[in-house]
């Protein structure tokens, strides 16, 4: 019988192992998913792969529930570059790339954390110069996301995305000669219709030239210690 409930205790174990893997794929598929639809400026699909009460930081303002989602990619988002259109329009470069996500599953596997790297690649194509008020142009940005998950109704879905942007930098100046481009964010929704909820508290996050480095939410893989 000890023999038996070892066996079952480590079965129990490893079951738990692989359901924690499989939680982390899933995971890395949503957060994969949210860069691959806001390449094509499929704002719809990338609103839905929240939870109900999430939360979404952008610049200094957080932006709340799924409402304040809608808000800042379909109102703002969605009104300013594609004019309204749910998808992919032409000339207008977005893309995306989401990298070197490190991915943490709770015990309970009900909620995670994740820290993932956005390099960006946009700009309009000179087929477009001066259409809607988008002059042709190309620009890098790079920042880290320090994101929350939950399992809601069985599927994992975003319950705050924390994006942090780092550096943008003009294609033709480069990051040795450009300045970032968005401005803080300053009057709260409804005064501002696509404004954020609230403004996050404290000093508003520095870009480049000004360095900054954004808490992890793990510990250091080797040493242990808390790496903040």
């Amino acid at each position: 019988m000890t023999d038996i409930a070892a066996l079952a205790r480590k079965v129990d174990q490893l079951a738990d192992q692989v359901g924690k893997l499989e939680d982390v794929n899933a995971i890395r598929t949503v957060q994969y998913a949210y860069g691959y639809y806001l390449d094509k400026h499929m704002y719809d699909e990338v609103v839905d792969l929240f939870a109900d009460d999430s939360e979404l930081m952008f610049l200094n303002g957080v932006y709340k529930g799924k409402t304040g989602v809608h808000r800042l990619y379909c109102d703002w988002f969605r009104n300013f570059f594609t004019k309204g259109v749910n998808g992919p329009i032409q000339g207008f470069l977005y893309e995306h790339l989401i990298m070197q996500d490190i991915i943490h599953v709770a015990d309970d596997r009900k909620t995670a954390q994740g820290r993932a790297r956005c390099f960006m690649q946009g700009g309009s194509h000179e087929s477009r110069d001066n259409q809607d008020g988008l002059p042709a142009s190309g620009f890098w940005e790079g920042g880290i996301y320090e994101n929350e998950y939950v399992r809601e109704d069985g599927v994992w879905k975003i319950k705050l995305l924390n994006y942090n942007m780092l550096w943008q930098a003009s294609y033709e100046k480069g990051w040795g000669g450009s300045e970032a481009h968005l401005p803080p964010l300053g009057k709260l929704y409804p005064e501002d219709p696509i404004g954020p909820d609230e403004i996050r508290a404290g000093p508003t996050p520095v870009v480049w030239p000004a360095t900054r480095k954004v808490p992890f939410h793990f510990v250091h893989p080797v040493t242990g210690k808390i790496t903040d």
